[in-house]
């Protein structure tokens, strides 16, 4: 594995199939690192053709790192509605700012201080240094694991400790230093479009008759992972209530899934609910008593929504009541003309998408 004649024979086979290979992308074609950081986060947790779509659209409203420090929070999660993992673009707006006051604008040049913005890891800061400015700084992501460990046979697993120091130290070794920008881009297409995880292209591979794990017979093997994170069921039941063409919000400021997002407001159950059992909680009660003429326009029960670590069960609640009562007084108001200014999750996206639903009811209730 150490041989140095047969790492650069491996860079230069990589950086020759990247050159008929590659895939055409607006932030390859930029040396800005502000450009460069926004199309990497955005990039996480996001296949490149959904991302792609939002980098253009979210460039076209904050082509500046001052312009995205400059707006308000409610705005930039409503570019980024749909994407999931909120906290990237909390983080991004954080270090944005933070770029502003610390330097004054101008995105900082070295891997330290980049490292050390908001939401920026060693994968995200090897990038922009190897993209903007040709340093030579290996990048790590899902892509360049696959590569190394099926190259390698290496069974150590990616997410211990010891694999993150492992391939990072292998990565580092293996890097292409007169050309890192090329080869760190060669590696994860490589990985993304020829490596991919299942059903390899293996009989067109330029490395085949260096990959140990083909000769092994095992490339589906790896990588090893240690295990798979634990996945919780929870239990949403959404009451969409509106009245006179107003429709009650709430903000979600707790530390969970959805963060800073707007919703309607949530009874959330331990176990599934149907409308009767949901009608005798408190949270109904206190919300809607006093409420007068109560109607229930429609129940839309969602198929299951998967999170990295969460299913969310979900049932939203159309009701139009006579008046709002004092316990909605301490929910937004908003009208349906403005609805679309406040950004939301995937699943209440997918819930206002959903017409002629199943499972329609229309009935009164007096309260």
């Amino acid at each position: 594995m150490n041989e140095p004649g047969m790492h650069t024979e491996i860079a230069e086979l990589l950086i020759r199939w990247y050159a008929q290979n590659k895939r055409e992308l607006p932030w390859r074609e930029t040396k800005d690192p502000y450009r460069i950081w926004v199309s990497e986060i955005i990039l996480q947790q996001t296949r490149v053709v959904q991302g792609l779509e939002y980098f253009n659209r979210f460039m076209e409203r904050f082509p500046e790192v001052s312009l995205l420090a400059a707006a308000g929070e409610d705005e930039v999660m409503r570019y980024w509605q749909g994407l999931g993992y909120y906290s990237r673009a909390r983080h991004l707006h954080a270090a944005a700012k933070e770029i502003v006051l610390k330097y004054g604008g101008e995105f900082p040049h070295t891997y330290a201080e980049i490292l050390g913005l908001k939401g920026i890891g060693e994968y995200t800061a090897a990038a922009i240094c190897s993209f903007a400015w040709g340093l030579p700084y290996a990048v790590v992501d899902g892509n360049v694991y696959r590569v190394l460990a099926r190259l390698f046979a290496i069974d150590t697993p990616i997410d211990s400790t010891t694999g993150k120091r492992e391939f990072a130290e292998l990565a580092q070794l293996l890097l292409d230093r007169r050309r890192p920008d090329l080869y760190n881009q060669a590696i994860m297409d490589f990985g993304a479009l020829q490596c991919t995880p299942q059903s390899p292209d293996c009989s067109s591979c330029p490395l085949l008759d260096r990959c140990m794990a083909k000769t092994a017979g095992g490339v589906e093997r790896f990588p090893v992972k240690i295990g798979k994170t634990v996945v919780k069921s929870r239990y949403f039941h959404y009451l969409h209530i509106r009245c006179r063409g107003v429709t009650l919000l709430s903000r979600r400021e707790a530390k969970d899934i959805w963060r800073n997002l707007y919703e309607y407001p949530l009874i959330e159950t331990e176990r599934p609910f149907d409308l009767g059992e949901l009608q005798q909680t408190e949270a109904w009660r206190q919300l809607l008593e006093g409420a007068g003429r109560i109607q229930i326009l429609h129940v839309c029960r969602m198929p299951k929504h998967v999170l990295s670590h969460r299913i969310i069960h979900a049932c939203f609640y159309e009701i139009e009541v006579e008046h709002f009562t004092e316990a909605m007084n301490g929910y937004l108001q908003v009208t349906d003309v403005d609805l679309e200014k406040y950004a939301v999750s995937r699943l209440i996206e997918l819930y206002r998408e959903k017409t002629n639903d199943e499972g329609q009811l229309n009935f009164t209730l007096e309260n």
